[in-house]
């Protein structure tokens, strides 16, 4: 039995991987996992503002759906609900008030604003109301993310 010395010399020549060292090297695939990362970052970077903006917009869609379904609540009432009332008066009809023809929203229950705030309803006068979302920082004003959303008449 002939037992093979190994080869110290540096400029060995390479040969072909055999079918058991075929591969990728450890280095290999640190460095397809790290651009791999690199760009899955860029990515996340570029889209992160694009979901807050699409909270922020279906916020605004969605006081402007409140909004009109408060002045279907007028067209059948008479008058807009009143502060105290708020916004549940599109739900459950308040005490001794006739012409109520709801729930006047198609789940039946309120809608909570994206941040999972509920909506603010102020009605000051018999004349106008707002419907009020803070926005994320669930504070009055802000920029972007959180900017109110304001509507009424």
């Amino acid at each position: 039995m002939k037992i093979d010395k190994p080869n110290w010399n540096l400029q060995t020549e390479t040969k072909p991987r055999t079918k058991l060292q075929s591969g990728y090297t450890l280095m290999e695939l640190l460095v397809v996992m790290a651009i791999i990362a690199v760009i899955t970052a860029g990515v996340a970077m570029n889209y992160s503002g694009v979901f807050g903006g699409a909270k922020s917009k279906a916020a605004g869609a969605d006081v402007v759906m409140l909004s009109s379904v408060v002045e279907r609540f007028y067209l059948d009432t008479g008058r807009y609900p009143t502060t105290a009332e708020g916004l549940p008066a599109l739900v459950v009809a308040p005490a001794g008030l006739s012409g109520w023809n709801g729930p006047y929203l198609r789940q039946g229950r309120l809608p909570d604003d994206p941040w999972k705030n509920p909506y603010i309803y102020q009605s000051p006068s018999s004349g106008n109301f707002t419907i009020r979302s803070l926005g994320a920082d669930n504070k009055v004003g802000g920029d972007g993310q959180n900017q109110d959303h304001i509507s009424g008449s």
